[in-house]
């Protein structure tokens, strides 16, 4: 840590320019004194300004004499004083609601006005308070399903939470729940998320150039934060669906103090199987919950801690013969502590944990299946802010990582023998720094460096594997032992050059590195998917992005205009060998695997409302993603599974009046690309397919229509009754989910193409209350 502060110390410039002093404290809601992150405090004329941080804290540093100070945010009636610096000075801001909140597009930033100098690019802002209108699968609030609406942003299938970003595979994405890693980020086989939207604040999703404190993925973060609940009065909300509902209660400890919050949400499908007098059905089990809860206290003027939690399960049966549960638990406590008015600490101790459980009793055959990945980490970020040019963030991350592959444990009646694959465990550290530098009134710039290692560590089997996958030495570790160590730079740098005061042009460079990985042996994501980590033969994957962007503010603000291009080159891509069990107990998953290279390139078009009655967006991508990997598809070059020409998405609402609002959205996307059979042959009267290019086909093209309709019953600063009412799918597309192929039982010798549409039309109404 010592030699990142010292490097970055002296390539930090520094302005000064007589006697300065800084102004610093926090920013919170005068109603509930949630935190406010992204607020801006600036200069009345603009010269100068800062952002509060992720945790409310912000820090400005001005010269001596008399200055008009504006605090303002999304939704919030703005701040302003005047105040004469002749010392440094804590000033804890409280925003109050506005009589009326602004109706602004969900993808905003908590300013009225987008800051078209900050470096960053290929970043995205989620405000769960105005997501709500968006028509989506079984009228659930569902941030995931809403990001997938974005540019560069693509659903991996009909009712999937799964997402590709620029060309990156699902596992490349890291999601995050209040700093813990979410390994899978959906229930019910994808058709909700993870996130209760009740008991989240806002996300953030970096599609490039993300910050150095991210690391461990290729593609992009979803940084979600939770609420910290309400420490000015008691709150009871929820809402009550067709297939789920969900209850939350939050409110003071100690008034102004101390706050709680316990976020709940189940679906009753299983009641309904219930009901049926088809003992095949009234059996079966069908379900998910899961559970938010946070609590905060501020222990003095400068320490505030925060505990927070998150417990989800679902749980899928078939009678008695076979059951499938799988879910998530995490768990933060962070500290932040104020040094002084330019340094800010958050130190973060987490856990996260994903498993999997498989149930099978069918005759003589009883046996459970396990599956986990479970991680252990500490993290100390810091802020300083040296001078109103300069805003520098520096940290260090270690986290230990036990990946279960596979366990099968059988009863002692049961055909199946005992097996337990070999535990794998792993220590990932990082190294961090980062400093966004206001160089003139028109150019700033964000450059950094993040030092990854990541350590192999016994106890367990390695092996030196060949060119055809055949295994020729095996090595064996003590626990605790190193096998490997890689050890990878990770550069930042983004560049902003303000060209009017409504335009700008962006761009930025940023190399990562990932170390887990998703193996799968189907064309969607499920829960029995395999986390790997990386050994002697499984390499890093790496990515070196570039991203260049324009930037434009039309009719005063009310309008935005987004135009970013980029291109991203990817190594040690992984894919499977032709024919390969990746499940197989007999051979190593290294020796099922290939490695080689791979591209991803677009541009994406994103222009928005912000303002009025009628709000929206309208995005567009064009983008190409392959692969090249020697020993599939002749080594030539391949379209990897996500690959998409076109993907469109028209988002539309309209406030009618007080009581009524409407919204719409229209997707359209170019079908996945899939591998299908070339030909095929009969062994033993048996129909046997012949597959010759991988992914060198198409799923026909998606599309669909959404709409959605509110009534708000009563509304008041502390009370809601309101009716939400949608249909999905309106004009009942039947997409292809599932494309098979088989024996026609009416034409021997003829093969019929089998497809498989998961939803027609879907209705929905949702009750939602507060009080």
């Amino acid at each position: 840590m010592r030699i990142v502060i010292t490097l970055l110390a002296l390539l930090l410039p520094v302005c000064m320019w007589g006697q300065q002093y800084t102004i610093s404290g926090s920013v919170t809601s005068a109603t509930s004194g949630e935190t406010i992150p992204g607020a801006v405090v600036k200069l009345a004329d603009g010269s100068a300004g800062t952002v509060s941080n992720e945790y409310g804290f912000y820090s400005l540093t001005l010269a001596g004499g008399t200055h008009n100070i504006a605090v303002s945010a999304i939704g919030m009636q703005q701040y302003a004083l005047t105040l004469t610096l002749t010392h440094d000075t804590t000033i804890k801001v409280e925003l109050g609601r506005q009589a009326k909140e602004l109706k602004e597009v969900v993808v905003s930033t908590r300013t009225q006005k987008r800051d078209l100098s900050n470096p960053q690019t290929g970043i995205e802002k989620l405000s769960v308070s105005d997501i709500k209108t968006i028509p989506v699968l079984l009228g659930e609030k569902d941030i995931i399903k809403v990001a997938q609406l974005l540019p560069g942003v693509k659903s991996a299938g009909d009712g999937n939470s799964g997402f590709y970003v620029r060309g990156g595979s699902g596992d490349q994405n890291l999601i995050q729940l209040d700093e813990a890693t979410v390994y899978n980020a959906s229930h019910l086989l994808g058709f909700f998320s993870t996130f209760n939207s009740d008991a989240i604040k806002d996300v953030t999703i970096y599609k490039s150039g993300m910050p150095a404190q991210y690391g461990g993925r290729l593609s992009s973060v979803m940084d979600v934060r939770m609420n910290d609940g309400n420490n000015k009065t008691y709150n009871v909300s929820g809402g009550l669906g067709l297939i789920s509902s969900r209850l939350n209660v939050e409110g003071p400890i100690q008034k102004d103090k101390s706050s709680f919050l316990i976020s709940g949400r189940r679906t009753y499908g299983d009641m309904f199987l219930k009901l049926s007098n088809d003992p095949q059905l009234n059996n079966n089990t069908l379900y998910f919950y899961d559970l938010n809860a946070k609590m905060n206290y501020t222990l003095s003027k400068k320490d505030r801690l925060f505990v927070s939690g998150y417990f989800g399960r679902d749980k899928l049966g078939v009678g008695e013969t076979f059951g499938l549960a799988w879910g998530n638990s995490t768990g933060t406590a962070r500290w932040n502590h104020i040094f002084n008015s330019k340094l800010f600490s958050n130190t973060s101790f987490i856990y996260s944990n994903y498993d999997y459980k498989i149930t099978i009793q069918n005759g003589g055959n009883n046996f459970n299946i396990f599956s986990q990945i479970r991680d252990y980490n500490i993290k100390e970020d810091l802020s300083w802010y040296p001078n109103s040019r300069n805003s520098v963030k520096m940290g260090i991350s270690s986290t230990y990582h036990t990946i279960r592959p596979g366990e099968i444990t059988a009863s002692d009646e049961s055909a199946v023998n005992d097996l337990i694959l070999q535990k794998r465990y792993s220590w990932e550290n990082a190294l961090f720094a980062t400093n966004t530098w206001k160089a003139s009134s028109r150019l700033s710039v964000t450059y950094g460096l993040r030092l990854s290692a990541f350590s192999i560590l016994g106890e367990g089997d390695f092996y030196n594997i060949d060119s055809a996958g055949a295994v020729t030495d095996t090595m064996s570790y003590g626990s605790g032992e190193i096998v490997n160590t890689y050890i990878n730079p990770e550069p930042r740098l983004a560049v902003s050059y303000t060209l009017t005061e409504s335009a700008s042009l962006k761009g930025s460079y940023v190399r990562n590195a990932q170390y887990l990985h998703l193996i799968s042996n189907s064309t969607s994501s499920n829960p029995t998917d395999k986390w790997v980590a990386s050994t002697n033969n499984i390499k890093p994957e790496i990515s070196d992005q570039v991203s260049v962007g324009y930037y434009k503010d039309l009719m005063g603000g009310n309008y935005e205009l987004t135009v970013e291009t980029y291109y991203k080159s990817m190594q040690n891509q992984i894919d499977y060998r032709n024919g390969a069990n990746v499940f197989s107990s007999n051979t190593p998953i290294d020796a099922q695997l290939l490695y080689g290279i791979g591209r991803a390139y677009g541009v994406e078009f994103l222009i928005k409302k912000k303002v009025g009655s009628f709000t929206g967006w309208v995005s567009y991508t064009l983008s190409k993603t392959e692969r090249k990997i020697d020993g599939i598809n002749d080594n030539n070059w391949y379209n990897a599974r996500q690959d998409r020409t076109h993907d469109i998405a028209v988002v539309g609402m309209y406030e009618l009046n007080k009581k009524w609002s409407f919204s719409a959205n229209w997707i359209y996307y170019t079908g996945d690309a899939i591998t299908f059979p070339t030909g095929k042959y009969r062994v033993d009267g048996r129909t046997v397919y012949y597959y010759s290019n991988r992914n060198g086909y198409r799923m026909p093209n998606y599309h669909r229509l959404d709409i959605g309709a509110t009534w708000t019953i009563a509304r008041g600063e502390r009370k809601l009754h309101e009716l939400m009412m949608g249909v999905y799918n309106l004009y009942g597309r039947e997409n292809a989910y599932v494309i098979d192929f088989r024996d026609s039982e009416t034409e021997p010798g003829k093969t019929e193409v089998v497809q498989t549409a998961l939803f027609k039309y879907i209705p929905s109404i949702t009750y939602n209350f507060k009080f």
